[in-house]
């Protein structure tokens, strides 16, 4: 059975703030700051169009407006909770899973059960608090103790990534194997699944978004641009430029990975999924089949073996 997608959810605070209110508050807080420290600890002004630059934000939203745009703090002030009480984070993500809930037309009490593949640990407490008050379930993580009916044929199977092992498990039950999952998100991650369905190993490289990140951060003559095919693979211009290297330097880059998986492991099938696959992968000669929710898929397979 395919995973379907049927509601989605996001919280967005009710406050916000724009750059020219976030500039003046900081602005005072530099005048204060350079007029006690002198010339030992000088800081610059920002301005609006610095901002713009340097990331393309113009406005962000927030949980508490008045303590971002007091000079004296410029952070939030958030009222202390109680260990007993719900979190600030877990209120968020039950905000965000009500919206879900209700795209999809359902109840909590129609959840059955609560599947988590995190690669972030400091978060895994707030989902389990979600799960727990909100649909009723402790969640299942995706780790040591759990059935994933996959072999890990790592050094050390615990420093695999869960998602990793989703998109592998989903990727085996979908084409079988010799197979190779490359997965386009925070990093760009390449899996190697063999014929008995064993998670063989893989590769990691930064991914493109964080590329870009590092690149316009550094780089202050270049500006954030739109992420799409360009007309020419030689640039035209600076954005044209970008935009030929990202697509065709990263498709390019994945096709050279495969290649050398494809010596050591064979003749395989080749499937793309994550965030920027749908744009990266048609420029691949070496992907044959785009899975956007195939670590879902994966998740779901997951969770069945755990609970029979």
């Amino acid at each position: 059975m395919r995973v379907a997608i049927s509601g989605t959810g996001l919280f967005t605070p009710a406050d916000s703030i724009s750059n020219a209110e976030l500039v003046a508050a900081y602005n005072e807080f530099v005048r204060g700051h350079n007029a006690a420290n002198g010339d030992d600890a000088h800081l610059l002004k920002s301005s609006d169009e610095f901002i713009v630059k340097a990331s393309g934000i113009r406005n962000r939203h927030v949980l508490a407006k008045d303590g971002m745009l007091d000079p004296g703090t410029m952070c939030p002030r958030l009222k202390q909770r109680a260990n007993e009480e719900l979190s600030y984070s877990a209120e968020i993500g039950i905000a965000a899973a009500r919206q879900a809930l209700a795209a999809a037309r359902r109840t909590p009490d129609d959840i059955d059960g609560v599947i988590v593949a995190s690669v972030v640990p400091p978060i895994n407490r707030t989902i389990d608090e979600l799960g727990r008050k909100f649909f009723g379930h402790d969640p299942m993580h995706v780790g040591p103790g759990v059935k994933t009916g996959m072999p890990i044929l790592y050094d050390n199977p615990k420093e695999v990534g869960a998602d990793r092992i989703a998109n592998a498990v989903g990727a085996f039950d979908l084409y079988g194997g010799p197979s190779i999952v490359v997965d386009f998100g925070t990093a760009t991650t390449i899996e190697a699944v063999s014929a008995k369905g064993e998670y063989l190993g893989g590769a990691i490289f930064p991914g493109i978004e964080i590329s870009l990140d590092a690149l316009f951060g550094r780089a202050a003559g270049l500006r954030r641009i739109e992420l799409v095919e360009p007309k020419h693979v030689i640039g035209k211009s600076t954005v044209e430029s970008i935009q030929s290297g990202v697509i065709y330097g990263f498709s390019g880059q994945v096709d050279a990975l495969v290649d050398r998986f494809r010596a050591e492991l064979g003749e395989c099938t080749v499937i793309a999924t994550g965030g920027l696959a749908e744009l990266i992968g048609p420029h691949t000669r070496s992907v044959a089949h785009y899975e956007p929710w195939l670590t879902l898929f994966g998740l779901r397979i997951v969770f069945e073996r755990n609970r029979l």
